[in-house]
């Protein structure tokens, strides 16, 4: 769900980093335009002068070629200087590809008989003199003169007959730049124009929608400050706007999940105190009417509900250290199987008083833990499985190493507990059915004070379902490889992996 706006104050509009990207944005496309623009300009300019030279420079050694041979017919250049015409019709000849379709544009520039020079061997001028005549100038302009012509030399056999001249480019262009030069800066204007336009746009349209949503994730962010964790992105696309979108809504999730929890863990112990608090409080009113007299048997009992208390509180304090990870351990190598076949078997006579039988298969593995914490581990999954396990039935133990890892299976008898309800019985207070009443009185902490215990260790406490009948929880807890590199043989091939599993509040 996206974020509702409720005042014309919240509603998306172009924000600080919505107009420094669309400047930044625009400011790029702009120079590179201008870049784009004087470069091709200049290109253009250059490349079009090298036209000119190489264009020209072709005509007129042609043209010189033809003149070469006119010479070697007629001996001199007399019948130019008398007929006039006949060097039109020379240049038309040679330089035109056709007599009834004159070239156009800039082929016609480069093709007028006026735009070129004949000089005689002496090199004195035969046809074209104006040529050699720079046009006048404004002598208060300080304008460089005009470059002179450029001349091709003419030959008869081995023998300098004449000169060619003809204009270089930048005579040509002084004609010519408005037919071509000027024409494709303006197409060039034109593209840049258009492009600076779309940058224009498409630099606004990225910056809107780039700070419209970063102003939902802002008016977001806001209200999930204010405690309101229902609020939601939208995760449409596969951008990192959009995994930044889920990263958001997940840490919402995990702020009401943890909300809720906390709101249920108050209750929980809310109401774990208020059953004890009120048997004292029943008790001491009793006495104090005189209802019941102040003996021995009574105050045991008023202190059993203070041992009951304590306990909660110890456990409570527990659980808060394993919170904060500030939960005392001191782990040394231990041998693993020596602190589970020590503790099961000190407790057996307990479980056979509960019509429990005990069977144990276990093998040397080194694990690096805390004694005091095992031993506190192994004491609350036996009292989970006395509380409730159903007599006459069976608590079997195996200790294996598997792999890298020391694994633990603690299983029993039924009852079992549902599949649905396996993922939930390490949470705190949690019980499979689902009134308050317990038989066994426990607190309902000691399944998520093992899990504390095991993951401080470096393990893990796992439930799944026994083929006993009741419950399985499997136990992994990282070697001491130093100390089994030399001890410890290797699980044999073909051994079955078991599942997860031991006990928890059922």
């Amino acid at each position: 769900m996206l974020p509702s706006l409720s005042s014309r104050r919240d509603w998306p509009r172009l924000s600080r980093l919505s107009l420094k990207l669309f400047a930044i944005i625009l400011v790029t496309n702009v120079l590179i335009s201008g870049l784009v623009f004087v470069f091709v300009s200049r290109s253009l300019d250059e490349g079009f002068v090298n036209y000119l030279e190489r264009s020209q420079s072709t005509r007129a050694e042609t043209l010189a070629n033809a003149l070469g041979e006119q010479w070697t017919q007629r001996g001199s250049w007399q019948w130019l200087r008398d007929n006039p015409r006949a060097w039109q019709s020379l240049v038309r000849s040679q330089l035109w590809s056709s007599d009834r379709h004159p070239p156009t544009g800039i082929d016609r520039q480069l093709s007028d008989a006026r735009g070129y020079v004949l000089l005689d061997e002496l090199s004195n001028p035969v046809i074209g003199e104006p040529l050699l005549k720079p046009p006048p100038q404004d002598l208060d302009l300080d304008i460089p003169p005009p470059p002179e012509p450029h001349f091709v030399p003419i030959r008869s056999g081995d023998k300098l007959v004449g000169q060619l001249g003809y204009l270089p480019p930048e005579r040509l262009m002084a004609r010519m730049d408005q037919i071509f030069l000027e024409r494709q800066q303006r197409n060039l204007t034109i593209i840049v124009g258009a492009l600076f336009l779309t940058s224009l746009l498409l630099a606004g349209g990225l910056a809107w929608w780039l700070g419209r949503r970063a102003r939902f994730m802002t008016l977001a962010t806001r209200r999930l400050t204010l405690g309101d964790y229902s609020v939601r992105l939208s995760e449409r696309g596969r951008d990192e706007l959009s995994s930044l979108s889920a990263d958001f809504n997940q840490l919402a999730e995990t702020l009401e999940a943890n909300r809720r929890a906390r709101q249920r863990w108050v209750a929980d112990i809310a109401h774990e105190l208020r059953t004890p608090l009120a048997v004292l409080r029943g008790e001491i009113e009793a006495m104090q009417d005189g209802v019941r007299p102040l003996s021995p048997d009574n105050l045991g009992s008023l202190q059993q509900e203070v041992d009951q208390l304590g306990h909660l509180v110890e456990d409570l304090r527990l659980l808060a250290q394993s919170d904060a990870g500030a939960l005392d351990m001191h782990l040394v190598p231990v041998d693993l199987e020596e602190s589970l076949v020590q503790r099961l078997e000190d407790s057996e006579l307990r479980l056979e008083s509960h019509g429990l039988t005990l069977r144990l298969d276990t093998a040397p593995v080194w694990v690096r833990a805390d004694s005091q914490r095992l031993r506190q581990l192994w004491d609350n999954l036996l009292s989970n499985t006395i509380a409730y396990t159903d007599g006459p039935g069976t608590l079997q133990v195996t200790l294996r190493r598997r792999h890298d890892k020391a694994e633990v299976i603690w299983e029993d008898t039924p009852p079992g507990v549902p599949a649905d309800e396996l993922p939930r019985l390490t949470e705190r207070l949690y019980r499979v059915e689902g009134s308050r009443s317990r038989r066994s009185g426990g607190s309902g902490l000691g399944l998520s004070i093992a899990r504390a215990l095991i993951e401080a260790q470096g393990g893990v406490l796992t439930p799944s379902a026994s083929p006993l009948g009741g419950l399985r929880w499997t136990l992994a807890f990282p070697l001491d490889l130093p100390a089994e590199s030399s001890a410890e043989p290797s699980p044999p091939a073909g051994e079955p992996a078991s599942s997860s599993g031991s006990h928890t509040n059922r």
